[in-house]
């Protein structure tokens, strides 16, 4: 660990195995992780939750709700609201289908683990509270896959708002681990009437934490991310307010990630 930032043990041997071509490279499946946030007198803070340390990787680490792409994603068809499909392909610099899925991971890992629904039965509207039994089913036949994100949104016949994402970071990890994930990191206000809470099987707790003294924490070795979760953080640090969806998708730059080795980084705000 260096300051909060885990790394494997493993990666040393695995980063000359790469150098020396004695590596295959798997290929990073798809993900998405959301940036949730909510205003205070204080400024922006934003929810994370910390993964248990009985898990098999970066166990111990702070990290936003998120998870992989569901394929079914691809082709459903989905109640939509907002940017069209064509507007976030261009966004996230992947076809159409592409697009859908990702941004349905990110407003489906949302719900699954924080309990907060990004949707509204109108495209101007957003569901009120979510922790009825009812919901609690559907939460959990989303996790075990037995229940798809479109017919979720279909039988309750909501709309995803895909207006309340704003594009923020591509992150893709490195070539020599064996799980790879390219992952985009969008931003999100916490709708009005709805509530986080731990929904994770992954996580044993969760917090609402001022950017700013999360990285601080982070500094002094206290809490542990890993390099996408806290280059993104920082970039948070500057907003006194909420930043806007409708400006973090206006500008798409690439840049090199200053630490950790070898990860590819896609920057937008």
């Amino acid at each position: 660990m260096s300051n909060g930032q885990w790394y494997p043990p493993e990666w040393p041997d695995r980063i000359r195995a790469l150098a020396g071509g004695e590596l295959t490279v798997a290929s990073p499946k798809r993900a998405a992780t959301v940036m949730l946030l909510r205003d205070t007198a204080g400024g922006p803070v934003v929810h994370m939750l910390r993964r248990r340390a009985s898990m098999a990787f970066a166990g111990g680490a702070y990290a936003y709700p998120g998870g992989g792409v569901d394929p079914r994603d691809d082709d459903h068809h989905v109640g939509w609201a907002g940017p069209s499909l064509d507007d976030w392909a261009v966004r996230l610099g992947v076809d159409p289908a592409s697009a859908q899925a990702i941004v349905c991971a990110a407003v489906r890992e949302t719900y699954e683990e924080a309990g907060v629904l990004l949707a509204g039965p109108t495209a101007g509207t957003v569901v009120g509270d979510t922790t009825g039994d009812d919901w609690e089913a559907d939460r959990r036949a989303l996790v075990a896959r037995e229940l798809s994100f479109a017919d979720f949104l279909r039988q309750r016949s909501l709309l995803l708002r895909s207006d309340l994402l704003g594009a923020w970071a591509r992150w893709i990890t490195p070539e020599f681990e064996p799980k790879r994930y390219d992952t985009w990191f969008f931003v999100a206000a916490l709708p009005a009437g709805q509530r986080t809470r731990n929904a994770s099987t992954e996580a044993d707790r969760t917090v609402w934490i001022g950017p700013a003294e999360a990285a601080a924490g982070y500094d002094r070795g206290e809490l542990l991310m890993m390099p996408p979760t806290i280059s993104t953080l920082r970039t948070l640090q500057p907003y006194a307010r909420l930043p806007r969806p409708s400006r973090a998708r206006r500008t798409r730059t690439w840049r090199r990630c200053s630490r950790g080795p070898a990860w590819r980084v896609t920057s937008w705000c």
